[in-house]
């Protein structure tokens, strides 16, 4: 069978009826890409070919490997083509839609490549750049020096090509790029404008240039909300019969998509995604859009995933299937979360329906074992925010968040670490806790003294709570909280999981 690229889609080759093409145009490279991975093709890149289709935008994208290995030869096989399945559940009803998206012109292993690399410095049509390096991808690395082929960091490629643009464009104001990075930390422009004025002025760049990246470079930070499952490896076969050709980079992804972008909303001009239909928001300030989004779409995983394994599930579908679970999911984001988020009631609560959508989403099997890792942390950042929140604003403790907490220390419940897990059980089999290894031997021996006791729940508790540097408080201190937590953490043991949330839920 044949592999996809222009020309095959050219060659009048017969294609499923309901598989979107539109018109490959020469158009400019206007977006320097770092990153051929899954998430960007199926989230930036589709909605680069959104813009294009609608005649907005007439740009494309030239991606670069920032990594020794990766997919551009094969993407420049396919001439930057690909096929994306987005599958998923909306208003209520069962979608899926795929197309050959091509909004990708050429891919460059910068490790091979270095000098056309640099080259698209000098490209005067360049306005934007776009990164998904992994969350560690922007860091400064010490070791990095301008005249390496390539640094080793992201922010060092990043500075060597600016650095190029500047002595090419003479330092032109009008020539300076519009940085757009997408990888999870907070405060991910900000954070990478940073090290590149520190590698400007390490590497002796001059004053001129730090001024340039400082008055004629823009640095957003934005927020990415999309899973994107990638290549589809159990549908593959039937998936390539489907469409009468092979694509080695088929893509699968959600169909909700959300970007917030917080800077200045002039250049929601020059990148109109909003103008295209896409679900964006410019904005002065993302704070609020993120908090919505840890507390609601990821204080929901935490909240729920742990007591929803040992009552026997083992997918987020399966929670939303489960009338009990699912019960115990909507009256903690409804009634506990919802409350404590300042954004406009009715974005909150239609945001709330989409990630309840989303966890329906059928074409996606989440493992709840897979969420709970590192269970801790994530409990500080997602659910523990919400907790003390809705005690500040009401004045007593949210019932179900206050439980998710007991179902936590229950999850963690094991006495034997075996390669690098704590190993816990349920009724119907054993699994592994997966968190620091310091975390873990710490309820190891917590677990071993505790004799299953009311008593015992309560001193467990107390213990659990007190761990400042986990919880960034001694949680003891919040009125009422250890003594729920006792008691749900007991109910659990003597009565199961099952019986515990019935109760809660009276």
């Amino acid at each position: 069978m044949k592999e996809l690229s222009e020309s095959l889609v050219r060659s009048g080759l017969e294609l499923p009826e309901d598989l979107k093409i539109n018109a490959i145009k020469e158009v400019p490279e206007k977006i320097l890409q770092f990153g051929e991975g899954n998430f960007l093709r199926g989230f930036v890149d589709w909605m680069v070919h959104a813009m294009n289709e609608k005649g907005l935008f007439n740009g494309r994208v030239v991606v670069v490997q920032p990594l020794g290995q990766g997919l551009v030869e094969v993407l420049n096989r396919q001439d930057g083509l690909y096929t994306l399945y987005l599958r998923g559940i909306q208003d209520g009803k069962v979608v899926e839609e795929k197309g050959i998206i091509s909004s990708i012109s050429r891919g460059i292993n910068i490790f091979t490549q270095f000098d056309e690399y640099l080259t698209c410095a000098e490209n005067p049509e360049l306005r934007f750049i776009i990164s998904n390096t992994t969350e560690a991808g922007i860091a400064y690395n010490a070791k990095d020096r301008p005249d390496d082929m390539p640094p080793a960091s992201f922010p060092g490629k990043l500075t060597v090509l600016l650095y190029k643009r500047f002595l090419h464009f003479n330092g032109d104001a009008a020539k300076g790029l519009v940085m757009m990075p997408c990888e999870l930390i907070d405060r991910n422009g900000d954070n990478l404008k940073k090290i590149v004025l520190q590698l400007a002025k390490e590497w002796g760049m001059g004053e001129a240039f730090i001024s340039w990246i400082k008055d004629s470079n823009y640095f957003l930070n934005t927020l990415v909300d999309r899973i994107v499952t990638g290549y589809p490896s159990d549908e593959a076969e039937k998936i390539t019969e489907e469409l009468g050709y092979k694509d080695n980079l088929l893509d699968t992804a959600e169909i909700f998509h959300l970007w917030v972008i917080e800077g200045d909303k002039r250049f929601s001009d020059e990148l109109p995604l909003i103008h295209a239909g896409l679900n964006v928001v410019w904005t002065d300030d993302m704070t609020p859009y993120r908090t919505r989004k840890v507390r609601i779409l990821n204080g929901a995983h935490t909240m729920t995933v742990l007591a929803a394994y040992l009552y026997g599930l083992d997918t987020v579908k399966e929670c939303m299937d489960d009338a009990l679970i699912s019960t115990f999911m909507k009256k903690g984001i409804y009634e506990e979360i919802i409350p404590t988020l300042d954004l406009p009631e009715k974005e909150l609560i239609d945001f709330a329906n989409a990630v309840g959508e989303r966890f329906r989403n059928p074409f996606i099997r989440h493992q709840l074992l897979s969420i709970s890792l590192n269970s801790t942390s994530k409990f500080k950042t997602r659910v523990l925010p919400s907790i003390l929140e809705y005690v500040s604003r009401k004045g007593k403790l949210p019932k179900v968040l206050t439980f998710s907490m007991a179902a936590l220390i229950a999850f963690y419940r094991g006495t034997e670490i075996r390669e690098n897990s704590l190993i816990g059980n349920r009724p119907a089999n054993e699994y592994k806790i997966n968190d620091d290894i310091p975390v873990l031997e710490w309820f190891a021996g917590l677990w071993r003294d505790c004799d299953g006791s009311r008593e015992g729940s309560r001193e467990l508790v107390s213990e659990v709570l007190s761990k400042t540097d986990i919880w960034g408080a001694d949680l003891n201190d919040l009125p009422g909280f250890a003594p729920a937590v006792a008691d749900y953490l007991y109910g659990i043991a003597a009565y199961g999981m099952k019986e515990a949330i019935n109760e809660l839920l009276k």
